[in-house]
Formats: C-alpha cells, structure tokens, sequence
C-alpha cells in the first residue's frame, strides 16, 4: 500500500513535469482580448493543477530549506520564489491566459 501511494505520487510529479511545456507554450493573450475556451480549458484542466502541486513542492521545499536560507539571509527571495510565484499563477491571474 505504501509502495502504491510512492509510485502515484511519483507518476503525478513526472506528469505535470511533462506538461508544463504544453503550458509555457500556450499561446498568450492580447491586452483586451478574452481567451477562447479552449484556452480556459486547458487552463483548468492543465495549468492550474500544475500551478496547485509546484505551489504545494514549493512550499515543502521552502519549509526544509529555512534554516538555510535564514542563514544566508535570503528568506525573502526563496519565499517569493518557491510559494509566492506559484500561488500568484494558481490563483490570481486571470483564466485562460499563461
């Protein structure tokens, strides 16, 4: 059981990995034009999902790295770019536009 939950886990990271080009790609979206539903779609289905688990590893990783990063006085840097980034992609952009 154990084993099954590593391997998912596993399967889901290599997944979103493997579609953020997909996303990075994505066609961007003119300053007043609304994004068609092919792009909200694959905005729901893709991006945010993807934006959600690099927001979840983000903040893990800012958490183990804390000690460290407080060492070398960078806490503000590493929070900006492990949870703030992400969360700003996940939740506050606009839908449809990557």
């Amino acid at each position: 059981m154990k084993k099954t939950g590593k391997m998912c886990l596993v399967l889901l990271v290599v997944a979103a990995l493997a579609m953020m080009p997909a996303s990075a790609m994505a066609e961007g979206n003119k300053v007043g034009k609304e994004a068609s539903a092919g792009a909200m779609t694959a905005d729901i289905v893709m991006a945010r999902p993807i934006g959600l688990l690099s927001l979840i590893l983000g903040s893990s990783m800012f958490v183990v790295s804390l000690p460290l990063s407080g060492l070398g006085g960078n806490v503000d840097s590493a929070a900006r770019n492990l949870v703030v980034e992400p969360a700003k992609y996940t939740f506050k952009r606009p839908l449809g536009e990557f």
